[in-house]
């Protein structure tokens, strides 16, 4: 039996949505603070997948400056009325202490590629809102309660995104707790409603209820839920849930979620990413393939799939394009003119602009990390003229926590090379600083197999690696530890936090990431 392996989606790729037109599969998956907003892939076969170009990406469209970390984008919902896709999301501006201000936008395209319409102010009640566009051509907003009060259903302008009627609570939740991700499917005479409950940590997730009747009452599944984990087997993906359904061109029923694949300390250094079971019907309600509620690691495949061996993951770019390509990210806003591609062909030119721990104004390019045994490499040529300016290369999670080896100036002046650590905004050297000559330097970063631990290291081009500093844990990198959603990430970076606009030249970025 031909199969398809877990995650499918790997590294940071949390809150799937998943659709499918003709041939083609789409899931969104959320961004949270890193720009652009929404990450969009495409596959013909559920099992291999390409990143396009994200339906938010142009300055306007939405502003994340002074979002918290984990805040921004979440749970993006992708649909199809067979005329136009449209896009919901979530813009979360705070979400610390009683209360989260959770702003709800909708755009739409006759083309996945766009363009896309400038998003329309939907509501502020909560987060996760979801369309349903019903057989009689009716659209319903469905959306979540902040507080996790339970879920909303209103009808809803296709056309304007203008609200209409009630807004009716239709479900206050199975009794697990923080419902929330609501999607509702009109599949046959019933209404199903999705959601996810217990948290989005080692408890959560799939609950499946149904009616007759778009605004309830719903009635939950019989031995719900549909789907959770095995908390106790690290080597199965763990944290499943917040499910996204769709059926193939024959009849074959499939459920994309989120997931996780902590190391053996319990760290998600990956983030959440996005897995894919198989579903089957049975007596009304929709059940996993394979029997019982844990997710697998494998699912059988559609029909006529054929045979991939999945081989070891490169990415690696001699920045010889004008733009950057998709899977790249940047923290809460586009880079304007602090990126520049073309300039001096063949490198990327990073202006430097305020430092690592702002929420506002960051020159960071980065990439998600996908596999815990990592290498990145690149090569950097930046000459500071002050102890404001630095540039390098980064290992982070957010603007609290993240690893920085950066080239500075001491106050006389002499180049040198730091390490810094930042735990939760506290930031200290790792070792003391390295002088170094003017002129290019390479970095290196290794992770060892499971991902605890990592190296950096640095050259003149063509000489010999050297060490610096003593091997880093990465457990400050982990969801667990940033109490957030989005994994680690490495990538280049500048600032100059004297204001004089200094830049630094990168010539490559390469990482490669070991299954």
């Amino acid at each position: 039996m031909k199969t398809i392996q877990n995650p499918i989606l790997r590294g940071f790729c949390p809150d799937p949505c998943m659709i499918r037109t003709g041939d083609d599969y789409y899931i969104a998956t959320s961004t949270f603070e890193w720009w652009p907003c929404v990450n969009l892939y495409h596959s013909k076969d559920l099992a291999h997948w390409e990143q396009l170009p994200s339906p938010l990406r142009e300055p306007g469209q939405m502003d994340l400056r002074g979002d918290p970390n984990s805040g921004g984008i979440w749970a993006p919902d992708l649909s199809w009325d067979g005329q136009y896709y449209y896009l919901l999301v979530t813009n979360v501006t705070t979400k610390k202490g009683r209360w989260y201000n959770t702003h709800n936008y909708m755009s739409r395209a006759a083309s996945i590629t766009g363009p896309w319409s400038q998003p329309v102010y939907l509501n502020s009640i909560g987060f996760d809102p979801s369309l349903l566009h019903d057989t009689d051509g009716k659209c319903y907003l469905v959306n979540m309660v902040n507080g996790f009060k339970g879920v909303l259903v209103q009808q809803m302008d296709h056309e304007t995104g203008a609200l209409l009627g009630e807004r009716r609570k239709v479900y206050s939740g199975s009794g697990i707790g923080c419902t929330e991700g609501p999607r509702i499917y009109h599949i046959g005479s019933w209404y199903y409603l999705v959601v996810a409950e217990g948290g989005t940590g080692y408890s959560h997730c799939v609950t499946i209820a149904r009616s007759d009747n778009v605004f309830g009452p719903y009635e939950t599944m019989p031995d719900n839920p549909l789907l959770t984990s095995d908390q106790n087997d690290l080597t199965a993906i763990q944290k499943c849930g917040h499910g996204s359904f769709v059926e193939t061109q024959n009849g074959e029923w499939y459920m994309a979620h989120l997931c996780s694949r902590p190391n053996s300390a319990r760290g998600s250094l990956l983030g959440r990413e996005t897995a894919l079971q198989k579903i089957t019907w049975q007596d009304g309600w929709p059940r996993l393939a394979c029997g019982g509620k844990i997710a697998q690691n494998a699912v059988p495949a559609p029909k006529d799939l054929p045979e991939v061996e999945l081989p070891a993951m490169a990415e690696q770019d001699d920045f010889d394009v004008p733009a950057l390509a998709p899977g790249y990210a940047t923290p809460r806003t586009p880079l304007g003119d602090c990126v520049n591609l073309t300039v001096r062909p063949g490198w990327l030119r990073l202006t430097g602009q305020e430092s690592m721990n702002s929420l506002h104004h960051v020159t960071l390019v980065a990439r998600r990390q996908q596999e815990h045994e990592m290498q990145a490499e690149t090569r950097m040529d930046f000459a500071p003229v002050c102890p404001e300016q630095m540039a390098g290369f980064t290992y982070c999670y957010d603007s609290m926590n993240f690893y920085l080896l950066g080239k500075t100036c001491a106050e006389d002046g002499t180049p040198v090379l730091e390490l810094l650590k930042s735990d939760t905004g506290v930031v200290e050297d790792v070792c003391d600083p390295v002088p170094v000559p003017d002129g290019t330097l390479d970095f290196k970063l290794t992770t060892t197999p499971d991902g605890g631990m990592a190296q950096f290291y640095y050259r003149q081009p063509q000489g010999e690696w050297q060490s610096i500093g003593p091997a880093c844990p990465t457990d400050i990198l982990t969801d667990e530890h940033c109490r957030g959603f989005t994994g680690a990430h490495v990538g280049v970076y500048a600032h100059d936090m004297a204001g004089l606009h200094n830049h630094a030249d990168f010539d490559y970025l390469n990482v490669h990431f070991e299954r």
